[in-house]
């Protein structure tokens, strides 16, 4: 997991795409359905990089079978702070095949909602796009 945080921290879009399997699937916190596939898994993580400020892990949880992962992290949003987990499962090749996103407070979420909401035709371009 240390290269996907790598390439977050780093901001590295393509790096990020790259650790993410064909059939990875998104799950937002503030969204019902999941986003399936890896072109809007890719764009997703564009727009949440955009939308953040001064975002940074500060705690990994790992399994002992080294699939399933925790990415604890923290940043700011319109001026919020949030507190959030990005729960990572890695396929049999070790790529991202299931995204799963949780965040606190929830007037955190909320504003993460509004601005990934604003996003959203940029992340559809994107993804039809790839």
């Amino acid at each position: 997991m240390e290269s996907f945080r790598q390439a977050v921290e780093a901001r590295d879009h393509r790096a990020m795409e790259a650790l993410l399997a064909e059939n990875a699937v998104f799950t937002s916190p503030v969204a019902f359905a999941p986003y399936p596939g890896k072109p809007m898994t890719a764009a997703i993580l564009r727009a949440v990089l955009r939308v953040f400020e001064d975002f940074r892990y500060v705690r990994q949880l790992d399994d002992t079978g080294g699939r399933d992962h925790a990415l604890v992290f923290r940043a700011r949003i319109n001026g919020l702070e949030v507190h959030g987990v990005d729960l990572l499962h890695l396929d049999e090749d070790g790529l991202i095949d299931d995204f799963q996103v949780m965040v606190r407070p929830l007037s955190a979420a909320n504003a993460l909602a509004e601005a990934m909401g604003a996003e959203f035709p940029r992340i559809a371009r994107e993804a039809a796009e790839a």
